[in-house]
């Protein structure tokens, strides 16, 4: 494979498998009270549990100044546990997490990346697995060489699949890495079968453990990520994370728990202590190895409740950006061109997606980084729209005003924020579940252009 794996130290789960089944038996026994993880017994060995996840996470922090830093893209989830907890793991431990999760009633599935090369995906599925996350990118620059195979793979052999990113704060904003990940297979569709974005945010196997910030700018940084994912693609993006982790470098908040899943990794028998404000996990990763390629994880419910993830609700988490290009006609096409002329255009609003407006859209592009295609996709509506409030003024707020009129207001559009602008975008923004503060930042615009 092209990709070097980061040293790790021998995983307890290749020792486990030589050792006779009559160790093995009685821990299995007991075992089998279970139904869900962690639901029988947990009481009593969760304090050892956190004991030793906190103890591997030590090691893994001390064991990166000692050892060679692994080469940039080589990280993937899990890459902080990486033989990290074995010293700490014991036998009875390890076998319980694998006897844990058979007799799991929820949906099995794993998660690769470029590590795992090519996977035999028939295999997987025949194996048991429900759904995959596959990585797909790292900081700003690198991509998972596999990302297809594994992706659309996963997807052919009948899995539910989803994307997910590696963080890496030192290295760009969070904003910066969503566009990233969002154009390099990180989005979204409610097609029952793909599930929401994901961040991988842990500590740092290349360098300092939190990315050289503190806990405040840390919930910053995952924060513009999720709301940048959010005005890209619809959904806010699941969180995979440890409780040591998160509660290391973003002091435990609880800032985001409301909006965002839960992919909790713990190598134990349960999953233990979550972070602050998630009173369940959606994905428990419980081990590095075991039936499928890659890392080993769970579903914390039913199949249909897997199917209801990865569909997501109703209202506007299920709206993304819509796409428009060349030949196009209507109010869409209308507040794009006032968005160009906020931008320095002179174009004539007709709400038809002409020659001048194309040639618009490419030249805007261009000059702002973009994939000059003519086509105004998500990451070209990103960098469009105009957050505008009470007191602005120009083409952006006839844009505003034009989209409130076609959902029903009957203002007049003059380019001026007023206060009859301003209750008109304060009703609709009730009406659509924002936050009613009447401005109009990157959610409220997306709401007005899919209403």
């Amino acid at each position: 494979m092209p990709e070097n794996r980061p040293a790790r130290l021998p995983s307890p789960l290749s020792g486990l498998r030589l050792r006779t089944a009559a160790v093995l038996a009685p821990l299995l026994a007991g075992l089998l009270l279970m139904s869900v993880p962690g639901a029988a017994g947990a009481a009593g060995r969760g304090a050892d549990d956190r004991a030793a996840t906190s103890a591997g996470s030590a090691a893994a922090r001390a064991g990166q100044d000692a050892a060679p830093m692994p080469r940039r893209g080589t990280a993937h989830a899990g890459s902080s546990l990486d033989g990290s907890v074995s010293a700490a793991r014991t036998a009875s431990n390890v076998a319980s997490v694998e006897a844990a999760a058979a007799v799991s009633a929820g949906p099995l599935g794993l998660d690769v990346s470029g590590h795992q090369g090519n996977v035999d995906w028939t295999s997987v599925a025949a194996n048991g697995a429900a759904f995959a996350y596959v990585k797909a990118t790292e900081g700003v620059s690198y991509t998972n060489p596999y990302y297809s195979q594994q992706y659309n793979g996963s997807r052919s052999a009948g899995l539910i699949r989803g994307a997910y990113h590696f963080a890496l704060p030192d290295v760009s904003g969070g904003a910066a890495q969503a566009d990233w990940f969002f154009a390099h297979g990180g989005g979204w569709t409610a097609d029952g079968f793909t599930l929401p974005p994901a961040l991988d945010i842990e500590y740092n196997p290349y360098g300092a453990s939190c990315y050289g910030l503190g806990t405040s700018a840390m919930v910053s940084w995952i924060k513009a990520f999720s709301n940048e994912m959010y005005a890209l693609s619809g959904r806010y993006p699941m969180i995979y994370t440890t409780t040591d982790w998160w509660s290391t470098c973003t002091g435990n908040t609880s800032a985001l728990a409301a909006t965002n899943p839960l992919w909790i990794a713990r190598y134990a028998s349960s999953v233990g202590t979550l972070p602050a404000g998630w009173s369940a996990q959606s994905i428990w990763q419980y081990a590095d190895s075991g039936t499928f390629p890659g890392d080993q994880d769970v579903f914390n419910g039913t199949t249909a409740q897997l199917q209801a993830l990865a569909l997501g609700t109703g209202g506007s988490t299920t709206t993304a950006w819509p796409t428009v290009k060349k030949g196009a006609s209507g109010q869409t096409v209308k507040t794009i061109q006032y968005l160009l002329n906020a931008h320095g255009a002179s174009l004539t609003v007709d709400g038809g997606f002409g020659t001048n407006t194309y040639n618009a859209v490419v030249a805007f592009q261009s000059a702002n980084g973009l994939d000059a295609d003519g086509i105004v996709g998500p990451l070209t509506w990103a960098a469009l729209v105009v957050t505008v409030q009470k007191g602005s003024s120009g083409p952006a707020v006839s844009a505003v005003q034009s989209e409130l009129n076609a959902s029903g207001a009957s203002l007049t559009v003059d380019g001026s924020f007023g206060t009859n602008t301003y209750n008109a975008v304060v009703a609709f923004q009730s009406a659509h579940g924002l936050t009613a503060d009447g401005i109009v930042g990157p959610l409220t615009w997306r709401s007005l252009v899919t209403s």
